[in-house]
């Protein structure tokens, strides 16, 4: 009995697994100063770099705060850019009804959440308080009732153009609903 060892893993459950060792297992720790957590949220040092930070949650999160994609793009290519990724990402659309349901998730489009702003309206609204909000508005720069103002007009164009977005795609949620 010399050459036999006493194992560590008797009796049920077993503690270590059936291939298991005792050996101490690598973890990186975060690479901000000071900092001892698990560093395992990869972030980039440069753009288009492939050397990367790695950072805990905590840290991650303040590092991506700031973060803005389109930073030093003017308005074209902005828009170029973000048509690129939708069109990239466009077969994942089919699968939209596998997500979170109701409004404010990211079911609206960039249209319809322009349209909430022009009505001062938040992203999870029901239609009913978007018709309410139209109306509201829409009476009080309805050129029957300011008769000349240019500036009236203008807001009651965009207010009408808002609820026709909000309309249109209210209709669409209920024809495929």
């Amino acid at each position: 009995m010399a050459g036999s060892r006493r194992k560590d893993n008797w009796g049920f459950p077993r503690w270590g697994g059936y291939a298991g060792s005792r050996e101490a297992v690598n973890v990186r720790i975060c690479d901000r100063h000071n900092c001892n957590e698990r560093g395992d949220c990869p972030a980039p040092k440069s753009p288009n770099s492939p050397d990367r930070w790695y950072f805990c949650q905590k840290h991650a999160a303040e590092y991506n705060k700031g973060w803005d994609y389109f930073e030093g793009l003017d308005k074209e290519e902005a828009d170029k850019r973000a048509r690129a990724e939708q069109q990239e990402s466009a077969g994942y659309a089919e699968a939209q009804h596998y997500g979170w349901g109701g409004s404010g998730d990211g079911t609206r489009s960039k249209d319809e959440m322009r349209a909430l702003e022009v009505l001062e309206l938040d992203s999870d609204v029901e239609f009913e308080a978007v018709k309410k909000a139209w109306r509201a508005k829409a009476k009080e720069v309805h050129p029957d009732v300011r008769p000349g103002d240019e500036e009236a007009a203008k807001a009651f164009q965009a207010f009408q153009l808002a609820y026709e977005v909000l309309r249109a795609a209210e209709e669409r949620r209920e024809w495929k609903g």
